[in-house]
């Protein structure tokens, strides 16, 4: 069983708490052995902590990590359904990534979330991703 929270402090980061949803929908659903998040925004302390498109607004190392704290609120998420120490596998990542016309560096985008989870699970934290925008 993996640590989270002491592999997040490797890297200076922590566990938030789950942002309340938006709209009409949970965070998390839990099915046997399955755990599915709700698409997850940068939020930091109940605010949105970034807007803009990539490529214009916002450069894609700023976009890395945005997309490394929407992955935490996506763990923040699961531990409201299951405690993240129980997880032993990423099977997947969906990344939306609002570019400006023309962006085409969703992948480094993306990689801010897939590159946490790899560091969390090593070779388990490797997952199918679709990189969308």
């Amino acid at each position: 069983m993996i640590d989270v929270r002491a592999k997040l402090a490797e890297k200076g980061l922590k566990l938030p708490l789950a942002s309340k949803p938006l709209a009409a929908y949970v965070p998390a659903v839990r099915t046997g052995n399955l755990v599915f998040t709700a698409g997850q925004l940068p939020i930091i302390d109940g605010a949105i902590s970034a807007t803009g498109k990539l490529g214009a607004e916002i450069s894609v190392e700023q976009g890395y990590e945005i997309a490394r704290i929407c992955a935490l609120n996506a763990l923040a998420a699961v531990e409201l359904v299951a405690p993240v120490d129980s997880i032993v596998k990423v099977v997947r990542i969906v990344c939306y990534v609002n570019g400006a016309p023309g962006f085409i560096n969703h992948p480094a985008v993306a990689n801010g979330a897939s590159e946490l989870f790899a560091h969390i699970w090593g070779d388990a934290g490797v997952a199918a991703r679709s990189a969308i925008g």
